[in-house]
């Protein structure tokens, strides 16, 4: 059987090698705001308390701007939006680093903290967004697989990225100065968003194999409906969980005297994430979405309740690696529940509703359990991991007891 042009079996015919490094590198500033930000005012404000609320605000920005950003996306293209969001991103970064040792007032950390936030790029969502597009010009009975494969690869770049982040963080502040970090981010921001944004991939998600100029966009009330949601509620959850693990997880090592090898121990969970993640395309049909949820949240939750009672560096590595096992597959799984119900023309909004709602997740838990750690001791900030990790196992049956008719597309 021949195919035609319009028609490709390739993905990566489609998108170029280059795609995937630029993709990859583009996305990780993402991964180190949050932390590089707390680990800034830290140390230039001496507040572990004002570090988290800075992070927050961090949070704070993604979650009111992030989804506005892929409507717009959506709307006019992503390299105008990518561009822009990408510059604004950079001057944010810098103006921080700056800001954190100026004399001025709390506030003024706080407001600027808020527009890293709002003007983080949203390159991993929007990447997904690009990928689906072109998977759907492929032969029918090959879409299945292969969006699964694309989401699996995603979801591992996402965890290896979420992973490192935060270790490269702590390199720079540590072997340089607290605002390293921060300026590094800006200068990969500027250099590989704006190749993201300028990659010919930039035009495929309002580009329609019909010759018609873009797509037909659902009504924005579409977004609202709790087959949605429920989806990026459980992606706020698993942020929720990447903060408590990582800021709990400090602290247990700083009572042992070797808080600088938690990168390592952390990146434990990452191995045993991607690798599962990578596996998920090979998951049988039968075993559906609803059912993974359950099945690798409840993997999260056994696992985050090993975390929470480890008393030893060998027994929190097994922990660790057990709840990695969890983690991967949920993320995918996730996406892969998003773009089954997406509402038409609304893919990059949908995508970055998730990607919006993990770094909530994400900075709010570090503020929290940092403040719990301090206060009432690193024992109790473990089980903060366990309640993430439940709250995720709760939204899963929530999606499991859901039956309504998927969108029209």
């Amino acid at each position: 059987m021949t195919h035609s042009p319009a028609e490709p079996t390739s993905l990566i015919a489609q998108t170029g090698r280059a795609y995937f490094p630029i993709a990859l590198i583009a996305r990780l500033p993402f991964a180190m705001n949050v932390v590089g930000v707390l680990t800034l005012v830290v140390a230039a404000r001496g507040s572990i308390a004002t570090g988290g609320l800075t992070a927050a605000a961090v949070g704070l920005g993604t979650a009111v701007a992030g989804p506005l950003l892929g409507a717009a996306a959506d709307r006019f293209g992503q390299r105008h939006v990518m561009l822009l969001s990408g510059i604004a991103n950079a001057l944010a970064l810098v103006l921080m680093s700056w800001i954190a040792f100026a004399p001025v007032a709390d506030s003024w950390l706080l407001a600027v903290a808020v527009l890293v936030g709002a003007s983080a790029p949203q390159v991993g969502p929007l990447s997904r967004t690009r990928l689906v597009a072109y998977i759907t010009r492929m032969p029918k009975e090959t879409r299945g697989k292969t969006i699964q494969g694309v989401l699996a690869y995603e979801s591992a770049v996402d965890e290896i990225v979420f992973i490192f982040g935060p270790v490269l963080v702590g390199l720079l502040a540590t072997t340089m100065n607290p605002a390293a970090p921060l300026i590094g981010a800006a200068a990969l921001t500027l250099v590989f968003v704006s190749a993201f944004a300028l990659h010919h991939s930039a035009n495929v998600s309002i580009t329609r194999t019909d010759a018609s100029a873009r797509v037909e966009q659902a009504p924005a009330r579409e977004l609202y409906r709790f087959r949605i949601l429920v989806v990026v509620l459980g992606m706020l959850a698993t942020g929720l969980f990447f903060g408590s693990a990582l800021t709990s997880l400090t602290a247990w090592m700083e009572d042992r005297g070797a808080a600088e090898q938690t990168g390592l121990l952390y990146g434990l969970m990452g191995v045993t994430s991607a690798v599962l993640a990578l596996s998920f395309a090979f998951f049988p049909a039968r075993f559906t979405f609803r059912a993974r949820w359950l099945t690798f949240a409840a993997i999260m939750t056994a696992g985050s309740v090993l975390i929470a009672t480890a008393d030893t560096v060998p027994t929190m590595m097994i922990a660790l690696a057990v709840t990695g096992i969890g983690v991967g597959p949920v993320i995918v799984n996730a996406y892969s529940l998003a773009t089954e119900r997406t509402p038409r023309g609304r893919s990059a909004t949908v995508m970055t509703m998730l990607g919006s709602a993990v770094v909530v997740g994400q900075s709010s838990a570090s503020a929290i359990v940092g403040a719990v750690a301090e206060s009432s001791g690193t024992a109790i900030a473990l089980w903060a991991t366990v309640v993430s990790a439940f709250l995720l196992l709760l939204l899963g049956v929530m999606n499991a007891l859901l039956r309504t008719p998927l969108p029209t597309r």
